[in-house]
Formats: C-alpha cells, sequence, structure tokens
C-alpha cells in the first residue's frame, strides 16, 4: 500500500506541481493517534520551498488524488501541512499477514557469523547489580539478530586471570582457617579478597605478595593451578545459575587464561610491523598519530608481563583466526571508551581484516532512590536484587487479591520480579544514564514487565473460553471500531520495531512498542465486547486477540522476559 501511495504522490508532484525527482524522497510514518490517519506523509513540507507554495495547497493537490486510490478509505490535510491517509478496513487487516510472519524467527542463513561480546564478568566474584547492563543488552542484541536469521554468536569472555589471583591466594592461605579451597562458597572466596585489601591498608607488603604469588601461577605452580581451578569452577557454576534466571544463554566462553600462550606471537608480530615501539622503563607500547588525540596504548610491560590490552588483541586474532566473522561487538559500559578506541585503532595499524568492529556502549544505572551499593561501598549483589524484586512481586500478588490468578504464586512472583528488573534496564535507552525505580518496575499498569506479563494472560484468558488457539484473520471486514482500527495500528507497528531496534542495537524501542500495544489491547478490551460480540465482529477480534498474545510472548522473550499464560 505505501509503494503505491508513494507512486501515486510523486506522479502528482512531478507532473501537476514540477517538482524536481532528484528532491523527492517520500516516507510515510505511522500517527501514534489512529484518529489522525493510519499513514502520514510530510513531503509537502519538505518540497514547499522548491515550488514556492504553501505546504498546505500542496497537501491539498495530493489528497485530491491520493484519495482515490484504490484501498484508501479517506485523505485529509493536517496541521502545517501533512497528508494523512485512512485506509479501509480489508486492507489494514491484510496488512497483519506481515506482523504474523513477524512472530516467526528466520531460518539461520549461512553467512559469517558476527561475534557479541557480553557479560564479561570477573572470576572470584559473584554478579553484582551493574552486571545485569552488559548481560541482558547483549543476551537481547543476539536474540534480535538471530530471530531475523543472522548468524550470531554470544560469547562470555571472563576476566580469570591476572594479579588478583594472586592476592585472593594470599589471603586464603593467611585467613582460609585451614579449610580446603573445595569447601569455600563463592561468598566467603569474595569475603577473602575483601579482607585482602582491608589487611593492605596495615600491610604494604601483601601487595608484594599477592603479585609474586600471580606469577608462580603463571609459571605453572602446581598448588597454585589447582587453587585457581577450583576458583573458576565454583564461579561458572554460579553464574549458570544466574544466566538461567535471567534467561541468558551463553554460546561461547573464554577466559582471560586462555590467550595466556596467544600472545607472544602478536607482541612478535607488533614489533616486526613496527606498530609496537619501546616505552618508558622497556614497556612495549602502540603510539598513535597526533590528530588521533589517544595516549599511548601499553602492551607490555617493562618487566615483561602481559596486561588486560594484551589478552584483547589475542581474543581479537583468534577470533579472526578461528571464527573468520563478519562482525565483532563489544557490549561494553561507557567507561571503557577509550580503551576501545585505541584497540581498534591497534587492530587497524596491524592491518587486520575484521570487516565490523564496534564498541555498543551504555551508560550507568542507579536506583531512584540511590540505593546502588551496601553500607561497605560494595556494589549490590545481583541475586540480592532479583531476590527482592521477587519478594516485592510476590506482594503484588497477594496485595491484588482476586485481580491476579495464579495456580503457582511462587513461579508467577519469580517471573514478574526477575521480569521487573531486566524490562528495568531495556525498557531504557542504553546511550543514557538509567534510573532503576522499584514502584515503575513492578506496576500492573505501567511500562513495565508485569503490565506486559499481565496483558498476556488476558489475552490468554480470553482465547481459552472460546476454546480458540490461534484464530486466523478473516477474509472480508468492511468496517471497524474506533478502537479495532487503533489495535491494529499498534500491531503494525511491531515488524518496524523490531527491525529498528535490531539494526540499531537499542532493545527499548522493541519495549516501547509493546507497551504501546499493551495500552492498545487494554483499552480495545474494556470497550469491544470480545467473546459476546455477533459475528463476523466476534471472529475478527479472537483474531485480533490471538494476534497481540502471539506479538507479546515473542517480543517479550526477545527481551529476556517470561510471560505466563495465567495472571
Amino acid at each position: 500500500m505505501k509503494s503505491q501511495l508513494t507512486t501515486v504522490v510523486k506522479e502528482i508532484l512531478i507532473q501537476e506541481l514540477e517538482v524536481s525527482d532528484e528532491g523527492i524522497s517520500v516516507t510515510w510514518q505511522q500517527p501514534e493517534d489512529s484518529d489522525h490517519g493510519d499513514l502520514a506523509t510530510p513531503i509537502a513540507l519538505q518540497v514547499a520551498k522548491e515550488i514556492g507554495r504553501s505546504p498546505k495547497e500542496i497537501a491539498q493537490s495530493l489528497v485530491e488524488h491520493v484519495g482515490k486510490v484504490e484501498g484508501v478509505e479517506r485523505a485529509e490535510v493536517a496541521g502545517a501541512g501533512y497528508v494523512n491517509v485512512w485506509l479501509q478496513p480489508h486492507v489494514l487487516v491484510a496488512s497483519l499477514a506481515e506482523v504474523s510472519h513477524a512472530c516467526t524467527a528466520q531460518s539461520v542463513r549461512k553467512e559469517d557469523p558476527l561475534i557479541v561480546d557480553y557479560s564479561g564478568p570477573n572470576i572470584a566474584k559473584p554478579l553484582g547489580i551493574h552486571h545485569i547492563l552488559s548481560t541482558v543488552i547483549g543476551q537481547a542484541i543476539i536474540n534480535l539478530e538471530r530471530h531475523s536469521g543472522s548468524n550470531v554468536v554470544g560469547w562470555n569472555y571472563l576476566g580469570d586471570w591476572g594479579t588478583q589471583f594472586g592476592k585472593l591466594a594470599i589471603a586464603y592461605e593467611k585467613w582460609g582457617d585451614g579449610k580446603p579451597a573445595s569447601k569455600h562458597s563463592l561468598d566467603e572466596l569474595l569475603a577473602l579478597y575483601v579482607r585482602f585489601h582491608e589487611e593492605v591498608e596495615k600491610d604494604e607488603k601483601l601487595e608484594e605478595e599477592g603479585r609474586a604469588a600471580f606469577a608462580k601461577l603463571e609459571s605453572g605452580d602446581v598448588q597454585l593451578r589447582e587453587f585457581w581451578q577450583y576458583v573458576v569452577a565454583v564461579t561458572k557454576k554460579a553464574l549458570g545459575e544466574m544466566y538461567e534466571r535471567l534467561h541468558v544463554s551463553i554460546d561461547v566462553e573464554t577466559g582471560e587464561s586462555f590467550y595466556e600462550d596467544k600472545m607472544a606471537p602478536i607482541l612478535e608480530e607488533g614489533i616486526k610491523k613496527k606498530v609496537f615501539v619501546e616505552g618508558e622503563k622497556g614497556a612495549l607500547i602502540v603510539k598513535f598519530p597526533e590528530e588521533q588525540d589517544l595516549p599511548p596504548f601499553m602492551v607490555r610491560k617493562g618487566d615483561g608481563s602481559t596486561l588486560y590490552s594484551t589478552r584483547d588483541l589475542a581474543m581479537v586474532r583468534y577470533r579472526i583466526d578461528e571464527y573468520h566473522p563478519r562482525g565483532i561487538e563489544y557490549v561494553v559500559d561507557v567507561a571503557q571508551s577509550l580503551h576501545f578506541k585505541q584497540l581498534f585503532e591497534v587492530v587497524k595499524l596491524l592491518g587486520w581484516d575484521v570487516p565490523h568492529i564496534e564498541h555498543l556502549v551504555f551508560g550507568r544505572m542507579r536506583f531512584k532512590d540511590g540505593s546502588m551499593s551496601t553500607r561497605k561501598g560494595t556494589s549490590l549483589k545481583l541475586e540480592e536484587v532479583l531476590d527482592e524484586a521477587v519478594q516485592r512481586a510476590s506482594k503484588q500478588i497477594e496485595n491484588h487479591g482476586d485481580e491476579v490468578q495464579t495456580d503457582d504464586p511462587d513461579a508467577l512472583a519469580e517471573m514478574m520480579g526477575v521480569g521487573a528488573v531486566i524490562y528495568g534496564v531495556l525498557g531504557q535507552n542504553r546511550k543514557k544514564d538509567m534510573v532503576f525505580d522499584w514502584d515503575t518496575a513492578l506496576a500492573l499498569d505501567g511500562n513495565s514487565a508485569p503490565y506486559l506479563q499481565y496483558t498476556h494472560a488476558r489475552a490468554r484468558s480470553v482465547l481459552r473460553k472460546a476454546d480458540v488457539k490461534n484464530a486466523k484473520l478473516p477474509d472480508a471486514v468492511t468496517e471497524l471500531s474506533s478502537h479495532e482500527r487503533a489495535l491494529i495500528n499498534a500491531l503494525q507497528r511491531f515488524p518496524s520495531a523490531l527491525e529498528e531496534a535490531r539494526a540499531t542495537r537499542m532493545p527499548h524501542i522493541l519495549a516501547h512498542a509493546l507497551f504501546s500495544l499493551c495500552q492498545a489491547f487494554n483499552a480495545f478490551y474494556n470497550v469491544d465486547p470480545i467473546l459476546k460480540a455477533p459475528e463476523p465482529q466476534r471472529e475478527l477480534r479472537l483474531s485480533l486477540t490471538s494476534l497481540v498474545a502471539s506479538v507479546l510472548r515473542t517480543g517479550a522473550e526477545l527481551l529476556c522476559i517470561q510471560v505466563p499464560e495465567r495472571m
């Protein structure tokens, strides 16, 4: 329909209004309010200056012709010169086939993979609340890509190497009370690490002991390697449980230690290509051209030890050699922007072939009440935040009594609570700093996961009562109520929101489209009878209800959120 309308508009502009072909770019928008039409174009405003006529006059000429196009109900001039178009009911309903198609994941294309690097926690520490950002933003981006048929690999890069393990080993030796490492929980290991930093303030020699212990670990000390392997294993187990709770699925997981034997060739290559040069005290660095305004990038310390940057380069090289990716994207917070600018420039200087490499930044998150950390100043554990969310959701269920019906209140509270925290992240623009508010996140009637979950359950309830699983759209529809039209328009936004969220790597675009759909469905549900409607309205309304349920489930799951059948 858009194509037909565009052809007519262009013909009128060129043939009757003498607008040059090069200056015409007809775009169609979907008004937020269906009272303003099903489609609208600002083209009259865009070409008015070129031909020296008023936008309203141009819009009126277009309206006269557009209104005669088959499938158009009517066209009107709006505002300063917009052309608003209402489509005939059967055209609108037929367009929903595209919405239904968008709910189905496409087959994975045979192509080089896109690698998405996300989550990236440190070993020996439980996930903090800040880890949820990279984790769920990254997974949502992966889900969107995969839904579109993209060959994508989700890669978790663990911080499982470095001086912190030497420090932890010293802490275990001094304050582990002789208890075997295998008997220590992740929380107990974290407590030992925290104690090390408390004690080092009294005894600075501990820092040197920690570095020495890591040097022994690097050189292959058997006892330290066994201790390190246990710490890695217990952390991975805890991470796996948390990822499952967040509906996160990792495809490939490697730690910094994996690249231990892969750094020497990188250093040799950089020296040979004169990309790596000697800096202060024998360090190996990269000096960037002055116009790039980037500080030197160290790849080897003066004592010969490697750095995080060295391992990052080794990881890029490994990915190129083993996966031949068409792109690598890093979902990492804005604080690492300089590091990635430097890293990407070094990759270019080395002449490595990566068609696309990008840092997908996200801002910081804070709670509305400011409590992002404990009284001790340490970051809140993600598990504690999720548990509190579930407890608050459980109270919501109790407080709403018969309004919320479920056979398993505990499972529903878990679904609502975890979903609320995830949506609290994905419902916001990732490029900006985010504010998490408990009341907003758990609201049953606002821009939240529980509202989405409740709306899905309401739609499924209607279909159960009608004994219908998936109602098909009727072939011939001759009239629509205002709420039916508004609901159809909200449904129509799903495919474009899906594509825009994927292309821009901005999951909140999809979240907002789902919220608008929930609003449109609930307005429709509260005014237009569904089960008691006469035919053919009943058939249409059940089919719209079925499509709403499908879109909400599909969209929610792409955002790592589960939806209940009953609520």
